[in-house]
C-alpha cells in the first residue's frame, strides 16, 4: 500500500520533487510508462488477498489516468490547412539520412533536421526536393517558400547549433526557429537548462506575429523543463496530435524530445513518421494560419 502511495505523490507532485542534480527531469522524461505500475499492484494485492490494498492500488491509476487520459482519446481538430512542417534527428553516422528525409518531407512545405553532416545524404536529397535552404553548422531549414531574415544562433553551447529564418508562406511571414539543445542525461541537465534559458530569452525578444520552433530540445513534454516554452508557445502534438507522439528511439519510442512548438497559428494535426536509419523519429504538423 505504501508503494502505491508513493507512486501517486510521485505522479501527482513530481514538479514538487528536487531536481536531483538532474536524475528528476530524465524520470519526468519517462512519466506516462509510471502508469504501468498500476497492474503490478494490482496483482500484488491479489496475491495477498488484500482488498484495501487493491483499493489503494486504483490510487495511482486515478491519478494517472486524469493526468494523460484525455490524451489517449485526443481527436485532431482536423480541416484544412496552409502549412504542413516536420523536424528530424536525421542521425549523424545515418547513411541513409537520404532516403529518411526523402519519405519525410514529401508532402511537407519545410522541414527542419538536426545532426546533418556537410554535403551529407539528408542535405543533398532535400536539396533536390525544395527551392529553399538555410543550413547552419548540423542543423537546417528546407522551405518550399522563400527564406530570409536568415541568423545562425548560439544557445549557449559555445558555436551555432540553432538558426532563425523568416518564411513567406502564401498566407503571410513565419518566423521559424530550429534548434538542437544540449543533452540531457541522468545527472546531468545543466547544460541543456542552459540552452532551454536561451531559446526562451530568444522567444521572449522576438516580436514575430507567428512562430514556430522545430527541433530535437532534448527535453519530454512532460520534463519540467518545458515549462520555459510552453507557454509562451504551445505544444502541436499536444492539441492537435493523437497519442503521445513518443520519437526516441525510434526502435521503441519511450519520450518526446523532438518538438514543434509554435504561436499564432492554430494546429489542424500533428503526429509522428518513421526516419530509415535514425535513431528518432520525426515530428509533423499543419497549420492553418
Amino acid at each position: 500500500m505504501v508503494l502505491s502511495v508513493v507512486v501517486a505523490a510521485a505522479l501527482a507532485g513530481h514538479q514538487l520533487i528536487p531536481a536531483l542534480g538532474g536524475f528528476t527531469p530524465v524520470l519526468e522524461s519517462l512519466l506516462p510508462w509510471i502508469g504501468l505500475s498500476v497492474p503490478v499492484l494490482l496483482v500484488g494485492a491479489a496475491l495477498a488477498r488484500s482488498t484495501l490494498a487493491a483499493a489503494v492500488a486504483l490510487v495511482p491509476g486515478v491519478v494517472w489516468a486524469a493526468m494523460f487520459g484525455s490524451t489517449l482519446f485526443r481527436t485532431p481538430p482536423g480541416g484544412p490547412s496552409d502549412l504542413a512542417v516536420g523536424t528530424v534527428n536525421v542521425g549523424v553516422r545515418n547513411n541513409a539520412s537520404g532516403e529518411a528525409v526523402r519519405a519525410i518531407a514529401k508532402d511537407l512545405d519545410l522541414l527542419a533536421a538536426q545532426e546533418l553532416t556537410s554535403g551529407g545524404p539528408a542535405a543533398k536529397q532535400l536539396n533536390k526536393m525544395f527551392k529553399y535552404h538555410y543550413p547552419v553548422s548540423t542543423v537546417g531549414l528546407w522551405s518550399r517558400y522563400p527564406i530570409s531574415e536568415t541568423k545562425p544562433l548560439d544557445v549557449g553551447l559555445g558555436w551555432p547549433r540553432a538558426l532563425r529564418a523568416v518564411v513567406a508562406t502564401p498566407k503571410g511571414k513565419v518566423t521559424v526557429y530550429v534548434m538542437h539543445l544540449a543533452s540531457a542525461r541522468p545527472g546531468y541537465t545543466a547544460s541543456r537548462d542552459t540552452s532551454l534559458a536561451h531559446a526562451r530569452k530568444l522567444v521572449d525578444a522576438d516580436p514575430s506575429k507567428r512562430i514556430l520552433l522545430l527541433g530535437d530540445l532534448n527535453t519530454a513534454t512532460t520534463d519540467r523543463g518545458m515549462r520555459g516554452l510552453t507557454p509562451p508557445l504551445t505544444d502541436a502534438q499536444s492539441v492537435a496530435g493523437e497519442g503521445f507522439g513518443f520519437t526516441w528511439p525510434s526502435e521503441f519510442p519511450i519520450t518526446r524530445p523532438d518538438h514543434i512548438l509554435f504561436k499564432g497559428m492554430k494546429a489542424t494535426e500533428a503526429g509522428v513518421a518513421p526516419a530509415t536509419g535514425s535513431d528518432h523519429r520525426a515530428a509533423i504538423a499543419s497549420f492553418r494560419l
